[in-house]
Protein backbone atom coordinates (compact mmCIF):
# COMPACT_ATOMS: atom_id res chain seq x y z
CA UNK A 1 0.00 0.00 0.00
CA UNK A 2 1.44 3.42 -1.17
CA UNK A 3 1.45 6.20 0.86
CA UNK A 4 -0.50 8.15 -1.62
CA UNK A 5 -3.35 5.63 -1.94
CA UNK A 6 -3.30 4.45 1.71
CA UNK A 7 -5.74 7.10 2.41
CA UNK A 8 -9.83 6.48 2.71
CA UNK A 9 -12.40 9.41 2.67
CA UNK A 10 -15.48 7.85 5.48
CA UNK A 11 -18.47 10.23 4.10
CA UNK A 12 -21.32 9.71 6.82
CA UNK A 13 -19.28 8.60 9.96
CA UNK A 14 -22.25 8.03 12.22
CA UNK A 15 -21.10 6.31 15.31
CA UNK A 16 -17.93 5.48 13.89
CA UNK A 17 -18.47 1.97 12.61
CA UNK A 18 -16.48 1.94 9.40
CA UNK A 19 -13.55 4.23 10.55
CA UNK A 20 -12.49 1.84 13.17
CA UNK A 21 -12.21 -0.60 10.64
CA UNK A 22 -10.74 1.52 8.37
CA UNK A 23 -7.96 2.47 10.97
CA UNK A 24 -7.60 -1.46 11.99
CA UNK A 25 -6.86 -2.26 8.27
CA UNK A 26 -3.87 0.61 8.50
CA UNK A 27 -5.06 3.20 6.16
CA UNK A 28 -5.53 7.34 7.22
CA UNK A 29 -9.04 8.47 6.99
CA UNK A 30 -10.90 12.04 6.19
CA UNK A 31 -13.99 11.33 8.51
CA UNK A 32 -16.66 13.43 7.46
CA UNK A 33 -19.94 14.33 9.27
CA UNK A 34 -22.55 16.70 9.55
CA UNK A 35 -23.89 16.25 12.64
CA UNK A 36 -21.77 17.84 15.68
CA UNK A 37 -22.74 15.23 18.42
CA UNK A 38 -21.51 12.19 16.14
CA UNK A 39 -18.43 14.34 15.52
CA UNK A 40 -17.53 15.08 19.37
CA UNK A 41 -18.37 11.30 20.05
CA UNK A 42 -15.94 10.27 17.28
CA UNK A 43 -13.59 12.83 18.58
CA UNK A 44 -13.85 10.93 22.07
CA UNK A 45 -13.35 7.42 20.75
CA UNK A 46 -10.83 8.07 18.22
CA UNK A 47 -8.58 10.30 20.05
CA UNK A 48 -5.55 7.98 19.71
CA UNK A 49 -5.85 8.02 16.14
CA UNK A 50 -6.84 11.39 15.97
CA UNK A 51 -2.96 12.43 17.91
CA UNK A 52 -1.15 10.00 15.45
CA UNK A 53 -2.31 12.02 12.73
CA UNK A 54 -3.99 9.18 11.26
CA UNK A 55 -7.59 10.33 11.16
CA UNK A 56 -8.72 14.08 10.39
CA UNK A 57 -12.24 14.31 11.55
CA UNK A 58 -14.60 17.38 9.01
CA UNK A 59 -17.55 18.20 10.77
CA UNK A 60 -19.15 19.53 7.75
CA UNK A 61 -22.32 18.70 5.49
CA UNK A 62 -21.18 17.27 1.79
CA UNK A 63 -23.41 19.80 -0.25
CA UNK A 64 -22.75 21.56 -4.37
CA UNK A 65 -20.89 24.50 -2.75
CA UNK A 66 -19.26 25.79 0.31
CA UNK A 67 -21.64 27.48 2.87
CA UNK A 68 -24.14 27.42 5.22
CA UNK A 69 -26.70 25.35 4.86
CA UNK A 70 -29.81 23.42 6.77
CA UNK A 71 -29.02 20.52 8.51
CA UNK A 72 -32.14 17.99 9.71
CA UNK A 73 -31.15 15.88 12.85
CA UNK A 74 -33.00 12.99 13.04
CA UNK A 75 -33.51 12.28 16.73
CA UNK A 76 -36.18 9.25 16.62
CA UNK A 77 -33.25 7.38 13.96
CA UNK A 78 -30.09 9.38 13.89
CA UNK A 79 -28.74 7.44 11.09
CA UNK A 80 -31.08 8.95 9.00
CA UNK A 81 -30.21 12.81 9.31
CA UNK A 82 -29.62 14.37 6.00
CA UNK A 83 -28.78 17.59 4.42
CA UNK A 84 -32.27 16.37 1.95
CA UNK A 85 -34.99 17.82 2.10
CA UNK A 86 -37.03 15.81 0.46
CA UNK A 87 -35.58 12.81 3.22
CA UNK A 88 -36.71 14.55 5.81
CA UNK A 89 -40.03 14.59 4.44
CA UNK A 90 -39.95 11.28 3.98
CA UNK A 91 -38.55 10.47 7.43
CA UNK A 92 -41.74 12.80 9.18
CA UNK A 93 -43.86 10.89 7.12
CA UNK A 94 -42.32 7.22 8.57
CA UNK A 95 -42.75 8.63 11.98
CA UNK A 96 -39.11 10.14 12.24
CA UNK A 97 -38.70 14.14 12.92
CA UNK A 98 -36.02 16.24 12.46
CA UNK A 99 -34.76 19.36 13.90
CA UNK A 100 -33.54 21.72 11.51
CA UNK A 101 -30.08 23.08 12.43
CA UNK A 102 -27.51 25.02 10.59
CA UNK A 103 -24.11 23.47 9.77
CA UNK A 104 -20.97 23.87 7.63
CA UNK A 105 -20.87 22.87 3.69
CA UNK A 106 -18.31 21.66 1.53
CA UNK A 107 -18.09 19.79 -1.95
CA UNK A 108 -16.37 16.16 -1.88
CA UNK A 109 -14.04 18.04 -4.55
CA UNK A 110 -12.73 20.30 -1.91
CA UNK A 111 -11.95 17.90 0.33
CA UNK A 112 -9.93 15.75 -2.13
CA UNK A 113 -7.77 18.70 -2.91
CA UNK A 114 -6.78 19.63 0.84
CA UNK A 115 -6.22 16.29 1.69
CA UNK A 116 -5.36 13.94 -1.43
CA UNK A 117 -6.25 11.16 -3.55
CA UNK A 118 -8.36 8.36 -2.37
CA UNK A 119 -7.64 4.70 -2.51
CA UNK A 120 -11.55 4.85 -1.30
CA UNK A 121 -14.39 6.59 -0.70
CA UNK A 122 -17.38 5.19 1.80
CA UNK A 123 -20.41 7.83 1.04
CA UNK A 124 -23.47 7.15 3.05
CA UNK A 125 -24.57 10.53 3.47
CA UNK A 126 -28.76 9.75 3.11
CA UNK A 127 -29.99 11.11 0.18
CA UNK A 128 -27.03 12.99 -0.99
CA UNK A 129 -24.79 10.47 -1.68
CA UNK A 130 -24.78 11.39 -6.17
CA UNK A 131 -24.00 15.05 -5.29
CA UNK A 132 -21.04 13.49 -3.45
CA UNK A 133 -20.35 11.14 -6.25
CA UNK A 134 -20.76 13.71 -9.05
CA UNK A 135 -18.35 16.41 -6.98
CA UNK A 136 -15.38 14.05 -7.75
CA UNK A 137 -15.67 14.84 -11.70
CA UNK A 138 -14.01 18.60 -10.21
CA UNK A 139 -10.91 16.93 -9.56
CA UNK A 140 -8.04 15.31 -11.98
CA UNK A 141 -7.43 11.77 -9.83
CA UNK A 142 -9.91 9.14 -9.23
CA UNK A 143 -9.84 6.79 -5.74
CA UNK A 144 -9.27 3.42 -6.91
CA UNK A 145 -12.67 2.39 -5.29
CA UNK A 146 -16.14 3.78 -4.64
CA UNK A 147 -18.99 2.75 -2.36
CA UNK A 148 -22.56 4.77 -2.26
CA UNK A 149 -25.36 3.64 -0.58
CA UNK A 150 -27.99 3.49 -3.64
CA UNK A 151 -31.33 4.68 -4.24
CA UNK A 152 -34.63 2.39 -4.14
CA UNK A 153 -37.24 4.61 -4.70
CA UNK A 154 -36.76 6.21 -8.42
CA UNK A 155 -35.05 3.71 -10.71
CA UNK A 156 -34.85 6.69 -13.39
CA UNK A 157 -32.74 8.03 -10.22
CA UNK A 158 -30.90 4.56 -9.96
CA UNK A 159 -29.79 5.03 -13.18
CA UNK A 160 -28.29 8.10 -13.21
CA UNK A 161 -26.34 7.28 -10.17
CA UNK A 162 -24.85 4.34 -12.89
CA UNK A 163 -24.59 7.26 -15.62
CA UNK A 164 -22.53 9.20 -13.29
CA UNK A 165 -20.25 6.51 -12.31
CA UNK A 166 -19.86 5.57 -15.91
CA UNK A 167 -18.95 9.31 -16.48
CA UNK A 168 -16.20 9.47 -14.17
CA UNK A 169 -14.67 5.54 -15.85
CA UNK A 170 -15.90 3.50 -13.11
CA UNK A 171 -17.60 0.09 -14.74
CA UNK A 172 -17.15 -2.47 -12.77
CA UNK A 173 -20.16 -3.26 -9.87
CA UNK A 174 -20.77 -4.88 -7.09
CA UNK A 175 -23.96 -5.07 -5.21
CA UNK A 176 -23.94 -5.08 -1.27
CA UNK A 177 -27.28 -5.96 0.85
CA UNK A 178 -26.57 -3.93 4.18
CA UNK A 179 -28.63 -6.23 6.10
CA UNK A 180 -25.91 -8.89 5.49
CA UNK A 181 -23.25 -6.89 6.48
CA UNK A 182 -22.93 -8.34 10.08
CA UNK A 183 -22.07 -11.49 8.82
CA UNK A 184 -19.22 -10.48 6.86
CA UNK A 185 -15.12 -11.46 7.88
CA UNK A 186 -12.34 -9.80 7.00
CA UNK A 187 -10.21 -12.34 4.38
CA UNK A 188 -7.04 -13.57 5.18
CA UNK A 189 -4.87 -13.26 3.67
CA UNK A 190 -6.45 -9.76 2.62
CA UNK A 191 -6.65 -8.14 -0.09
CA UNK A 192 -7.24 -4.70 0.86
CA UNK A 193 -4.50 -3.13 3.35
CA UNK A 194 -3.18 -5.25 6.66
CA UNK A 195 -5.10 -8.12 7.91
CA UNK A 196 -7.83 -6.77 10.90
CA UNK A 197 -9.88 -8.86 12.84
CA UNK A 198 -13.27 -7.02 13.25
CA UNK A 199 -16.79 -7.90 13.54
CA UNK A 200 -19.41 -5.93 11.94
CA UNK A 201 -22.26 -4.35 13.95
CA UNK A 202 -25.80 -3.31 12.33
CA UNK A 203 -25.14 -0.13 10.14
CA UNK A 204 -21.83 -0.62 9.02
CA UNK A 205 -20.97 -1.03 5.34
CA UNK A 206 -18.19 -3.61 5.40
CA UNK A 207 -15.94 -4.77 3.83
CA UNK A 208 -14.35 -2.42 0.77
CA UNK A 209 -12.76 -2.95 -1.85
CA UNK A 210 -11.63 -5.93 -3.60
CA UNK A 211 -12.49 -7.57 -0.12
CA UNK A 212 -16.08 -6.79 -0.86
CA UNK A 213 -18.64 -10.05 -1.18
CA UNK A 214 -20.07 -10.86 -4.82
CA UNK A 215 -18.66 -10.52 -8.60
CA UNK A 216 -17.92 -7.80 -10.38
CA UNK A 217 -20.85 -6.65 -12.49
CA UNK A 218 -20.85 -4.19 -15.56
CA UNK A 219 -23.15 -1.34 -15.31
CA UNK A 220 -26.25 -3.37 -16.99
CA UNK A 221 -25.90 -6.57 -14.85
CA UNK A 222 -26.26 -4.56 -12.24
CA UNK A 223 -29.46 -2.40 -13.55
CA UNK A 224 -30.59 -5.76 -13.78
CA UNK A 225 -30.40 -7.05 -10.44
CA UNK A 226 -31.83 -3.86 -9.20
CA UNK A 227 -35.07 -4.52 -11.13
CA UNK A 228 -35.99 -7.33 -8.69
CA UNK A 229 -34.91 -5.24 -5.75
CA UNK A 230 -37.27 -2.20 -6.33
CA UNK A 231 -40.19 -4.62 -7.19
CA UNK A 232 -40.08 -5.58 -3.61
CA UNK A 233 -39.44 -2.31 -2.13
CA UNK A 234 -42.34 -0.83 -4.05
CA UNK A 235 -44.53 -4.02 -2.68
CA UNK A 236 -43.14 -4.35 0.65
CA UNK A 237 -41.11 -1.24 1.83
CA UNK A 238 -41.15 2.04 3.84
CA UNK A 239 -45.07 3.61 1.79
CA UNK A 240 -45.79 -0.23 0.43
CA UNK A 241 -48.36 -0.64 -2.58
CA UNK A 242 -49.32 -3.95 -0.88
CA UNK A 243 -52.18 -3.00 1.37
CA UNK A 244 -53.14 -6.14 3.71
CA UNK A 245 -51.17 -6.33 7.03
CA UNK A 246 -50.89 -9.98 7.07
CA UNK A 247 -49.33 -9.86 3.19
CA UNK A 248 -47.17 -7.38 4.44
CA UNK A 249 -45.94 -8.60 7.84
CA UNK A 250 -45.10 -12.53 6.26
CA UNK A 251 -42.89 -10.74 3.55
CA UNK A 252 -41.22 -8.94 5.97
CA UNK A 253 -41.04 -11.83 8.35
CA UNK A 254 -38.72 -13.17 5.32
CA UNK A 255 -36.55 -9.87 4.64
CA UNK A 256 -38.11 -8.97 1.73
CA UNK A 257 -39.05 -5.10 1.21
CA UNK A 258 -37.35 -2.84 3.30
CA UNK A 259 -33.79 -3.35 2.78
CA UNK A 260 -31.18 -1.47 1.84
CA UNK A 261 -27.73 -1.45 -0.61
CA UNK A 262 -24.88 -0.42 -1.28
CA UNK A 263 -23.49 -0.13 -4.92
CA UNK A 264 -19.71 -0.44 -4.73
CA UNK A 265 -17.61 0.78 -8.03
CA UNK A 266 -13.79 0.42 -9.27
CA UNK A 267 -11.93 1.48 -12.37
CA UNK A 268 -10.84 -1.82 -13.84
CA UNK A 269 -7.96 -0.26 -15.76
CA UNK A 270 -7.06 2.65 -13.29
CA UNK A 271 -6.55 -0.88 -9.90
CA UNK A 272 -5.15 -2.96 -12.50
CA UNK A 273 -2.29 -0.33 -13.15
CA UNK A 274 -1.45 -0.05 -9.03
Amino acid sequence: MTEARSLIYDLGVHRGEDTEFYLKKGFRVVAVEADPDFCRAAAAKFAGPVAEGRLVIVNKAIAPRRGRITFFVNQAVPVWSTADPDWAARNQRLGAPSTAITVDAVPLSDLMAEFGEAHYVKIDIEGMDRTALQSIGATAARPDYISIESEKVSFAKLREEFETFLELGYDRFKIVPQHLVPRQHPPDPPLEGSRAEHAFTKGASGLFGEEAPGRWMTADEAIQTYKRIFLLYHLAGDEPLIRSWILLKLLRKFGLGRRWYDTHAKRADLVAER
